[in-house]
């Protein structure tokens, strides 16, 4: 059992002003999937990537912004919007208008 609360927040390892907090991972608790709260702030963005072995779940807690998939197109995200990313699709979250707080599960895990 984990509270988020008490977990410490830490830079995300590559996007600038984004931070995370991880819940579950392959590291830290011999997982098989990657779960963590990433939290970015307006002026943020989540450059475009792809994950070339994992799928990326994601689920919009709080904030306003714009995603892009790479086959499905630009469309705005906001709380309550889920988005599966297929294994070694490019995508990208930018044009944060609101401060945004996503929860992701990657599978199988990143680290």
């Amino acid at each position: 059992m984990k509270r988020v609360w008490e977990l410490p927040e830490e830079p995300h390892p590559v996007l600038r002003n984004v931070m995370v907090r991880v819940l579950w991972s392959k590291r830290d608790d011999d997982g098989d999937a990657t779960c963590v709260l990433v939290r970015c702030p307006v002026g943020s963005e989540i450059e475009e990537h792809a994950h070339s072995e994992q799928w990326d779940l994601v689920y919009v807690l709080e904030g306003k912004a714009t995603m892009w998939v790479e086959g499905r197109g630009e469309f705005q995200i906001t709380p309550g919007t889920f988005v599966a990313v297929p294994t070694g699709r490019r995508h990208r979250t930018f044009n944060i208008e609101e401060d945004l707080l996503i929860y992701s599960v990657f599978s199988p895990p990143t680290f």
